[in-house]
Parts: C-alpha cells; structure tokens; sequence
C-alpha cells in the first residue's frame, strides 16, 4: 500500500534524531511538508531537512523545550501561519533519567515527566485549535512498552510513557466527534543512541527475550506512524500500537 500525504503539514517534536529523525523523513518521503523541534544540535537538526528538501518537499527546524508550554503554543501558531494548515502531528520529544526510585533525585523525576508528558499536553492542545477548524487531523504520540508493562529502574520514565497512553484515549474521546483521530505507538526496543550503548553481552539477553530476536529499527517506527497519519487510518482512534517484535506479547 502506497501512502500519499501530499498536501498534509506535520510538526515532529525531537526530530532531529533517532525515531523523530525516521518519523520526519518519512512523512516527508510519503508527501508531507515537515517541521521539526530540536532541544541540542542544530547540526543534526539541519541534516534532517536537507532530507526532507531532497524529498521535494519544505522543511524547517526550530529549537524549541517542548516542555514549555508558551513557545509550544508560538510555534504551532508560526507554522500555521506559515503553511497555512497543520494536519499531522508527532508527539516524540522525550529523554531518559535511569536509575532505581531510592537513588532518583526529584529533578530527574521533573526533567523526564516534563520532557515526555507535560510536552505531549502542550503540543496537542495548541495543534488541535487549527486541526478542529480543519474538521481533521491526525496526533500520534511515541509512547514506549515501558509505558505498558513498566521497566525497573525507570519509574519517570516509564509513569511518563503511561500518562502519554491515557492521554491519548482521553482525546481520542474527546475529538472524535471533529474527526481528529489520536493513537500512540509504544516502540519496543530499538536501535538508537539509548540502545547503542548497550554491551554485547547485555544486547544477546536483551535478544532472548524477544520473540523476533532482534532489536527494531527507527524506519519500522516510522512506517507505523506514516500509516496511521494516512487516509488509511481514519477508522483508527484511541489505540495503541506495540512496535516490539512481540515483546508485549
């Protein structure tokens, strides 16, 4: 099935690397032009929409913390005023805090529930003003299993990717009516920077315990969110599709 989002304008928050990056470029790839936020290199940042350019089609990186709440409303009012529309948006900003809960200082607990979840809040509610204006519009948020069967050692993160989950349905709910359909993807564990700093020994355990034995690729990622940013998607709400190669399972 070849998936056309020719016309359609989507903002991926964190798109300057790993799953942002893959996410950007394929719905560029598909049709889409494609904003995307950036928190640390403008080099990378800038590599993403030289690909998206080379896909025919316009890009645009802005720095943005998504976990700030007025520039997330600014920004999705530039792009809006910019590209006249906002179809799709990608919830996938986020970052890691490990550690066990009896080490975990309260920063590290703010950062990630600030990073992961609070920015989900400030993207989606700014998006949806122009989405319901629309009558359309698709939100994909980049939960993660950790979200739904939990990981020792990640309790912000893993509380953070949960509270993606039910904010999902919750505005699934509530802006079906407008046909704006809003699911979650919950990769499983793929190769990315977090994932490469993995030993040998630890990635082959890691391996065993997953039905498919091996780790996802970024790109596997992108093809669901493509998919559910489609026409082919309309039906689709409220859900949450595990990438995991049967992990969940």
């Amino acid at each position: 099935m070849k998936i056309d989002l020719t016309g359609k304008v989507a903002l991926v928050t964190g798109g300057s690397r790993g799953i942002g990056k893959a996410v950007a470029t394929a719905l560029a790839g598909a049709g889409a032009d494609v904003v995307i936020t950036y928190r640390a290199s403008a080099d990378e940042a800038a590599a993403v929409v030289e690909k998206i350019v080379a896909s025919g089609r316009r890009g645009k990186a802005v720095l943005a913390d998504a976990g700030d709440f007025a520039p997330a409303s600014a920004l999705v009012e530039s792009v809006t005023g910019e590209f006249s529309r906002l179809d799709i948006l990608v919830n996938n900003a986020g970052i890691t805090r490990d550690g066990l809960l009896m080490r975990m200082g309260e920063q590290d607990w703010d950062a990630v529930i600030a990073s992961n979840l609070k920015s989900v809040f400030n993207y989606t509610k700014a998006a949806v003003k122009p989405m319901m204006g629309q009558r359309s519009g698709k939100i994909i948020n980049i939960s993660s299993i950790a979200g739904v069967i939990g990981n020792a050692g990640q309790a912000n993160y893993s509380a953070s990717k949960a509270g993606m989950i039910g904010f999902t349905k919750s505005m699934a709910r509530e802006l079906g009516s407008r046909n704006i359909q809003v699911n979650a993807i919950a990769p499983g564990f793929i190769d990315t920077d977090m994932t490469a700093a993995l030993s040998e020994e630890q990635r082959k355990k890691l391996e065993q315990n997953i039905p498919l034995k091996r780790t996802g690729k970024a790109e596997e990622i992108a093809g669901v969110a493509c998919f559910l940013a489609s026409p082919a998607a309309d039906y689709i709400t409220g859900q949450v599709v595990c990438v995991d190669g049967g992990m969940v399972m």
